[in-house]
This record gives C-alpha cells, sequence and structure tokens, in this order.
C-alpha cells in the first residue's frame, strides 16, 4: 500500500496508535458473555444484531481504506482484527441460539454484510475518478456512523424518564467519549474529514451520558419500575472504527421484577 506507516503528521500516527490499543480493547470486552454463552450453551435471549452490524463497520472501513491508498494502514490493521472477532462471536451466537434466532441472524447477515456491502462496493467503483470514489465512500461511512452513534438516544430518554444509571454503565459511557475523542483527533491531524466529522456527535453523546451518571448515580429509584415491557438492546459504537456492542448482554436479557417479586440485587 501506498504511503505505508508513513502519515503526514506524526500525530496522527500518535492518535492512530491510541485508537487501535482502544479499540482493540473494546472488541475483545464481549469476550466474558461469549464466555458465558458457551458455558451455558445458550445465547440468553440476547441479540446478535450488534455484532452484525460491527462486522459491517469493520468491512466498510477497510473497503475505505483501500481506495484511499495512503496513511490508511491504521485503519486497516485494527478493522481487520475486528472482522475477524466479530465473525468468531457471529458463529459462537449462531452455534448456541435457538433457530428463529439463527434464521434472523442469516437473514441480517445476508441483508447487510452481503447484500448493502456488496451494493455499497458497486456503486463506489462504478465512479470514474479516484477522488469523487473516495468522497461518495466517505461520506456513506459518514452517514452509517452517525446512525450508529445516534443509537445511544434511546438509553439516554430512560436514564432521564427513570432517573436511574442502572442501564448506563459509566465506564461504557468514559470509553465512548475517550475514543471518539481519539479518532476525532487522528481524523483532524491526518486531515480526513469522513473520520473527523462523525466523531464529534459521538464526543458529544458520550459527555451527555457522563454528565447524566453524574447528576443520576446516587438516585435510588429502580429503572424496573418504570419500564414497561423489554429493555431495547442498545448499541453504541464505542470507536467509529471500531465495535458497535451492546451496553450489556445481562442488561439487554434481564426479566424486569414485578412489585412481588422485587429483589435486592
Amino acid at each position: 500500500m501506498a504511503g505505508g506507516l508513513s502519515l503526514a503528521h506524526p500525530w496522527a500516527f500518535t492518535f492512530g496508535i491510541l485508537g487501535n490499543v482502544i479499540s482493540f480493547m473494546v472488541y475483545l470486552a464481549p469476550l466474558t458473555t461469549f464466555y458465558r454463552v458457551y458455558k451455558k450453551k445458550s445465547t440468553e435471549g440476547f441479540q446478535s444484531l450488534p455484532y452484525v452490524v460491527a462486522l459491517f463497520s469493520s468491512m466498510l472501513w477497510i473497503f475505505y481504506a483501500f481506495i484511499k491508498g495512503h496513511d490508511a494502514f491504521l485503519l486497516i490493521t485494527i478493522n481487520s482484527f475486528g472482522c475477524v472477532v466479530e465473525t468468531i462471536y457471529i458463529i459462537v451466537y449462531l452455534i448456541y441460539a435457538p433457530k428463529k434466532a439463527r434464521v434472523h441472524t442469516f437473514k441480517m447477515f445476508s441483508l447487510l454484510n452481503f447484500g448493502l456491502f456488496s451494493l455499497i462496493v458497486l456503486c463506489t467503483l462504478l465512479v470514474s475518478k479516484a477522488s469523487l470514489r473516495l468522497k461518495v465512500l466517505g461520506w456513506i461511512c459518514v452517514a452509517f456512523s452517525v446512525s450508529v452513534f445516534a443509537a445511544p438516544l434511546s438509553i439516554i430518554r430512560l436514564v432521564i424518564r427513570t432517573k436511574s444509571v442502572e442501564f448506563m454503565p459509566f465506564s461504557l459511557s468514559f470509553f465512548l467519549t475517550l475514543s471518539a475523542v481519539v479518532w476525532f483527533s487522528f481524523g483532524l491531524f491526518s486531515k480526513d474529514i469522513y473520520i473527523a466529522l462523525p466523531n464529534i456527535l459521538g464526543f458529544t453523546f458520550g459527555a451527555v451520558q457522563m454528565v447524566l451518571y453524574i447528576i443520576y448515580k446516587d438516585t435510588k429509584v429502580p429503572a424496573s419500575l418504570a419500564v414497561d415491557g423489554k429493555l431495547p438492546e442498545n448499541m453504541l459504537e464505542i470507536s467509529k472504527l471500531g465495535p458497535c456492542e451492546p451496553i450489556d448482554a445481562d442488561l439487554a436479557t434481564k426479566p424486569h421484577a414485578t412489585k412481588n417479586e422485587m429483589s435486592p440485587v
């Protein structure tokens, strides 16, 4: 690949390495969840969509990196690792998920990772000029990243409505903010607007979540009393170049207790 590791600005390389390290740790975060799935031989009802979306995100950014050509090595390294890890997660999910969930996963994978990705590749390559090709793909990446970054809105509404941070771990919000800052800095110093732009939104949502956590962290109102129905499995893309993960498999599957079934846990 042209350019190799020689980024135009030394700070771009620094933030690129930091972004790789943070995203690497986030990719490995669900290991405990899938180890529990393996031990219990059950997916416990949580959804595969976040991992299918994470795989699509990694595929999309690898394609973008190859089209960009120069100074894209750090994008390829972390997203190649992401593709491998997310594929393993999906395979484990398919092994232990019930038939209905497996069928749904296959449908989503076919639609997103095969159908939509193939369409994006085809449409991008049909654009004749290389400069225009990069712009088209770049804005597609921006649009996808913004749509995933908007996912925390539902959990923010839940926290405000219930005045409880039960479903919003501070560590997750912190790493969302930290990762967004790092990848924004990488995009800024490497002069890549398609990387920098969506992470402004990521930083904003992460900061809002941390502020809400500080406001409501001592509130004793149990969220399970204020929420009707099943808690939606929210996705947060911790890094724009990294994974979209469910907030916690336990939170997504834990049944809401009734007034007669409340436990102190």
